[in-house]
């Protein structure tokens, strides 16, 4: 029992500083509670405040913003009603205008119709009194305005006739001095080197050893190359030189050519001379194509066809009575293009029909035809434009003139034409026998080449071997000459040498 005492007491004590502590607590969280509040009511009246007076202020900018805008609707408002005043006193102006117009016009319509009126009336006044007239003088107005011309004209035929002829003496006189004005300008801008054609070409010599191996043995190596360039190797008394004779510039060049790579090379022999032969032919072909596209820059044409072009460089090498035939095409191109300049032509047109003028010249040794009626094949083979065929087919008159331009060629052809020392007839008929003289050989069966030489006086004929025999060799020979002497003129002799040579090829392989 004693035991529980204590314990009891202890209990009762717990429970005692429980309750107390319950009460103490609570009175502390009271006073804290009362602090918060008072801190949030604080707050709160601030936050108004502050709300208040954004309030405020916001207000005021609204009202300003509002009065700044209804100023602006006022000013906006004030310019529409002026521009609508503007608008209404214009429009009554145009209204007044277009009022005055239309009456204007009305008084104007009015007087139209009383001219109208009285026009009729002095034309009928005007024929009547025309009708009196014939009436009393028995005669009607065409016959009187007849016999008057006819009276003033016997009166002053005299007069008329001297007058015309000042009048056509006056203008010959003036057209002429302006075409030679012409004439004189389009030469002064035009100004070519011309060259002579000759027959020869002079090949200069390191030594004079080499003569002697130009011939080769028994003149093996000097016939080679004559057969196959078809020119005359002269070999003289003249120190360290040789003269290659020939009235084709063509096989001349292409004979000087291989000679002269021959001789830096020091093999000469029949085999070393038909492959530099053959060399020296495509060098002159390439040469051929160089000056055709050099004549084509020189005058300003682009464009042209690359076979064209070729075959106007052909003419680098072909002569017309002495003068160098592209020589005198890019000439007349100048000439051609300075008169359309002056003349107000297109001077295009007439440099290219210039330029082309002559390019039936290339093949006309192998075509059938006259130099104009070639070309104009050639020209419409390559699609040349119409204008340019026409210019160029009159230069010789075979054509009538289609255009001015075919006036200016055929002009720009006669002066180039005319230049003191430009051609030589004789040189031209020369070549031209020589030409027709190898034509009479190839016309005969087995004949692979004919060569006219020593100036007409021998030509050399080389025939097919596996067609012709020797005595057929020898039976062309007398017909050839024959043929010669019954279709050619020419003074002495001509010496007709059929060479037959056969040759056997094999290989060791």
């Amino acid at each position: 029992m004693n035991q529980f005492i204590p314990l009891a007491v202890g209990i009762v004590a717990l429970a005692l500083g429980s309750i107390l502590g319950y009460y103490a607590r609570q009175s502390i969280a009271q006073k804290q509670a009362g602090t918060l509040e008072a801190k949030l009511q604080k707050r709160v009246l601030k936050a108004k405040e502050d709300s208040e007076q954004i309030l405020s202020e916001a207000k005021k900018k609204a009202e300003e913003v509002i009065e700044a805008a209804n100023k602006e609707v006022d000013s906006r408002r004030f310019e529409v009603l002026r521009s609508e005043r503007l608008l209404l006193k214009r429009e009554n102006i145009l209204d007044q205008k277009l009022s005055a117009f239309e009456r204007n016009q009305r008084e104007f319509e009015s007087k139209v119709e009383r001219l109208r009126g009285v026009k009729e009336s002095l034309e009928s006044l005007r024929q009547e009194a025309i009708n009196n007239l014939e009436k009393i003088a028995k005669i009607s107005k065409e016959e009187a305005k007849k016999e008057l011309l006819d009276n003033l004209e016997k009166e002053y035929q005299q007069d008329i006739l001297e007058k015309i002829k000042k009048l056509e003496k006056e203008g010959f006189e003036q057209y002429e001095e302006k075409a030679k004005d012409l004439l004189a300008l389009a030469v002064q801008k035009c100004a070519l080197n011309q060259a002579q054609e000759i027959t020869t070409t002079s090949l200069n010599l390191p030594s004079e050893e080499i003569k002697g191996r130009i011939i080769g043995k028994e003149g093996r190596n000097i016939r080679t190359l004559e057969k196959l360039t078809g020119v005359e190797i002269i070999i003289d008394e003249t120190p360290e030189a040789v003269v290659i004779s020939g009235f084709d510039p063509v096989r001349r060049q292409i004979a000087k050519n291989a000679l002269e790579k021959l001789i830096q090379d020091g093999r000469i022999q029949p085999a070393r001379i038909e492959e530099q032969v053959q060399l020296a032919e495509a060098e002159i072909a390439k040469q051929m194509k160089d000056a055709g596209e050099a004549a084509a820059y020189d005058v300003g044409i682009i464009g042209l066809e690359p076979k064209l072009v070729q075959l106007l460089g052909r003419l680098k090498f072909r002569t017309s009575f002495g003068q160098n035939a592209l020589l005198h095409s890019i000439e007349v191109a100048h000439l051609a293009g300075a008169l359309a300049s002056e003349i107000g032509v297109d001077p295009l047109i007439c440099k290219k029909a210039g330029l082309l003028h002559d390019i039936g010249k290339a093949v006309d040794h192998q075509v059938e035809g006259s130099h104009v009626d070639i070309g104009i094949k050639i020209l419409e083979k390559f699609g040349a434009e119409k204008e340019i065929i026409d210019a160029m087919k009159s230069h010789h008159e075979d054509y009538p003139y289609e255009n001015i331009e075919s006036i200016i060629i055929q002009t720009a052809d006669q002066i180039s034409g005319a230049r003191p020392g430009a051609r030589k007839d004789t040189l031209e008929n020369y070549l031209k026998r020589l030409g027709e003289l190898e034509s009479i050989a190839l016309k005969f069966p087995g004949v692979e080449k004919a060569w006219a030489l020593q100036a007409g006086r021998e030509i050399r004929v080389f025939v097919k071997p596996e067609e012709l025999d020797d005595l057929a060799a020898r039976s062309l020979a007398k017909s050839i000459a024959q043929q010669i002497q019954e279709e050619l003129r020419y003074p002495g002799e001509i010496k007709v040498n059929v060479i037959r040579e056969t040759r056997a090829i094999e290989y060791a392989k």
